[in-house]
């Protein structure tokens, strides 16, 4: 007789699929689960492209509104298809009878009503913290609603994931004594860089010989710093004749805007704008830089680039704040204090020192290796999931032995 696997509903009230830190997040969750034994169920908005994950269903909620797009954060539309959200969980566990359900972010108090009414155990998974959102009198009426959302979800859950230090620490403080596990992020493609892929990186840059190469990846928007950014690229430029910057991320018009301030500078032939990269091919570009750059200024969560360089084994130059603090430090990278003048101070002693480089990059390399990574990533997960699972944990695997 084969034995029953655990069966469970995985909720993300987030577009799927998309590369941006919450899908990412989820997709991981589902492949560790299948991985590991479980028959997965994701339940989706009706917004993303498919993506398909061995061993997981997809299924998405009606798309009543006809959305194209959702934007990051609380909306009247995201409202609405929450509804639909539910009821499409709702038919499914009505038919499914899952062993556990898992809610993320405002999917929580969908798993804790569905997990109540069909006898499963109730996971509440936080990726971000209200508080940090502070944008005018009506954003912050529905952040403060959002949070006594998500205090219902904690209060119910039997156990609570968080993706950072601080978010554990808020579900301790609202539930002390629930299980609240730490589950960290880890980089954003688990492709790794190929030395020949590498070198064709560097050469399409098209960068002079001893170019040394400072590489920033990300959006435009105020909380990353890309303000600081551009206002240190002159300043690090003027110090190292050799140094040649690099920034993946932005729209064509924020792209534009910034090409013609560094013209106007005489400066536009050393700041590179590669264009779109496909994330799988992201791995091999960043570890063509001699320089990685995290000029993030706000946020209390590991910035995600951060663990794609690490992965990358390149030295980093990041502000000195709170969020970059959570895996970096002195031994592994360059922390300068969040001005223009600092920053490109850290980035141009940084390119003149090769050795320096290289035990930075080796050490967050290291890093890696280490913790942050998919299968430390699976293993977290599992130690949540085993103690709700009961007999059912005996026909789940081993994270220890898959590869």
């Amino acid at each position: 007789m084969i034995p029953e696997m655990p069966r469970v509903l995985l909720i993300s009230p987030q577009p799927f699929f998309q590369w941006r830190g919450s899908p990412l997040r989820v997709r991981f969750d589902a492949q560790a689960l299948a991985e590991l034994g479980c028959d997965v169920d994701l339940l989706v908005m009706p917004v993303g492209k498919d993506r398909q994950i061995p061993g997981v269903t997809l299924h998405r909620a009606p798309n009543y509104i006809r959305a194209k797009t959702l934007a990051i954060g609380p909306s009247v539309p995201k409202a609405l298809l929450d509804v639909s959200l539910y009821f499409k969980a709702s038919a499914l566990a009505r038919r499914r009878r899952y062993h556990v359900i898992h809610g993320i972010e405002d999917a929580g108090p969908i798993a804790a009503v569905l997990a109540r009414r069909h006898g499963a155990k109730m996971i509440f998974e936080k990726h971000s913290d209200p508080a940090s959102y502070k944008k005018g009198f009506v954003r912050n009426c529905v952040m403060a609603a959002y949070r006594r959302v998500e205090r219902f979800s904690i209060l119910r859950a039997d156990a609570v994931i968080g993706t950072g230090p601080a978010l554990v620490a808020q579900a301790q403080q609202i539930a002390p004594g629930k299980p609240v596990h730490h589950v960290f992020d880890i980089p954003s493609s688990l492709v790794e860089p190929d030395p020949a892929l590498v070198r064709q990186a560097r050469e399409r840059l098209g960068l002079p010989a001893g170019a040394v190469l400072a590489l920033y990846v990300g959006s435009f928007a105020v909380y990353q710093g890309i303000d600081l950014l551009f206002r240190a690229i002159p300043h690090a430029l003027r110090k190292n004749p050799n140094l040649h910057f690099a920034v993946i991320g932005g729209s064509p018009e924020q792209i534009d805007k910034r090409q013609t301030a560094l013209m106007d500078l005489g400066l536009a032939d050393r700041v590179l704008f590669p264009g779109h990269v496909h994330p799988d091919e992201l791995p091999h570009l960043l570890a063509a830089a001699d320089i990685l750059l995290s000029p993030r200024i706000a946020g209390g969560n590991t910035p995600l680039k951060l663990l794609d360089y690490v992965k990358a084994g390149r030295a980093i130059v990041a502000c000195d704040n709170p969020a970059n603090r959570l895996i970096l430090d002195e031994s592994n990278a360059v922390l300068a204090a969040p001005a223009p003048e600092a920053f490109a101070e850290g980035v141009a002693a940084l390119a003149a020192d090769g050795p320096r480089r290289e035990r930075l990059g080796a050490a967050g390399r290291q890093l890696h290796l280490s913790t942050y990574n998919y299968r430390q990533f699976r293993k977290r997960l599992a130690d949540v999931y085993r103690p709700l699972l009961g007999p059912l944990a005996d026909v789940c695997r081993d994270p220890d032995t898959l590869p």
